[in-house]
């Protein structure tokens, strides 16, 4: 662990040109006005990093650090900083206003038209320091463990998001859910803590399904079986489903999940995919009065309320942690969540 009063800390830089990613020796940042300098204590791997690896998702940057779901604790606070002290304990949302845009720039950054995500836009936690505005800040509790506090910002925030708001989700409706990995397992949990019912899970491998059903779905579906839609309507008394939610980012997985709604129903993309949307005929959405809803993210309320929700025991994420890495084994972190390997929820790393 590097020293903040020492000049260099180690860092995972991505090469968007040539595609390489290497742990390397790196300046430590220093904040600017209205930021702080946080001594990263975890930061969990995430799909869309893989995405960034692979070219399918982009920088805009040359060099960038990835990773933008992590917690810490603050090492230096610069000017103009309210509230916030050295020492504290807090995790970090995952992107920032752009601060430019005609919304930003007329005093609406909830709005902004060109949000940031940290480690695409700006360098992210895979390192032993990050800096980062004050306000995407949130405190937590001394016995929430880093690693619980840092996929927070992401793999619980992002579907709680997505049902909570995008979805707009209530309870006793019925909510299907295509993919339970690092997202699809946190979204049954959240849809139970909602009063969702019935809970549908689907996976196309056995060992997921098996933990949508321990992490609380009421059915677990293969969603390659021939009788798929028929099993959808039989465990909703023939009405189809209330929300169907795409966790992978596939358009086969979006086409399924949208040709199982019911009347009302809405679709709601959480998983992101370049591919084309092709849905069949649109008449269907039209005459049920259906939706098909983007979602992306989440706001930073949404982050303190998962703090306060996890922190009180409301919502039990222990079980998400399914291993952490040294900072140097990064690459062989993204690698076993891509090839699946063990199955993980969440990769993290301690830098």
């Amino acid at each position: 662990m590097a020293d903040a009063n020492q000049r260099t800390m180690r860092a995972a830089r991505f090469d968007t040109a040539t595609k390489t990613l290497t742990v390397t020796t790196v300046p430590v940042p220093q904040p600017g006005p209205g930021e702080v300098r946080v001594q990263v204590k975890a930061c969990g791997i995430c799909l869309s990093d893989a995405h960034l690896l692979d070219g399918s998702l982009q920088s805009p940057l040359p060099v960038v650090t990835p990773g933008h779901e992590s917690s810490g604790v603050i090492d230096a606070v610069g000017v103009g900083v309210p509230r916030w002290t050295a020492g504290q304990r807090v995790a970090m949302a995952g992107g920032k206003p752009c601060g430019r845009c005609a919304k930003c720039s007329n005093g609406q950054p909830a709005e902004c038209l060109d949000f940031h995500i940290m480690g695409f836009h700006y360098d992210g936690a895979w390192a032993e320091y990050v800096v980062v505005p004050y306000f995407v800040l949130s405190a937590i509790p001394d016995h929430l463990p880093f690693e619980q506090a840092a996929i927070l910002a992401d793999a619980v925030a992002t579907p709680y998001a997505g049902l909570v708001d995008r979805a707009q989700l209530r309870p006793a409706q019925s909510v299907g859910l295509w993919g339970i990995g690092g997202l699809g397992v946190h979204a049954v949990q959240i849809a139970r803590m909602m009063g969702a019912t019935p809970i549908l899970a689907f996976d196309t491998n056995e060992a997921a399904r098996k933990r949508a059903l321990e992490f609380g779905a009421d059915v677990a579906l293969d969603p390659r079986a021939p009788d798929v839609r028929k099993q959808i309507l039989q465990h909703t008394n023939g009405m189809g489903l209330d929300v169907a939610v795409d966790l992978v980012g596939a358009n086969s997985v979006l086409a399924q999940a949208s040709m199982s709604l019911g009347r009302h129903g809405r679709a709601v993309m959480v998983g992101l995919s370049p591919e084309p949307i092709q849905l069949g005929a649109g008449v269907n959405f039209g005459v049920r009065s259906q939706a098909l809803l983007g979602h992306l993210g989440y706001e930073k309320k949404h982050l303190d309320q998962l703090v306060t929700l996890v922190g009180g025991k409301r919502l039990d994420v222990s079980r998400s942690v399914t291993a952490t890495l040294p900072l140097e084994d990064v690459a062989k972190g993204v690698e076993r969540l891509v090839s699946k390997e063990g199955n993980p929820i969440r990769l993290v790393i301690t830098p």
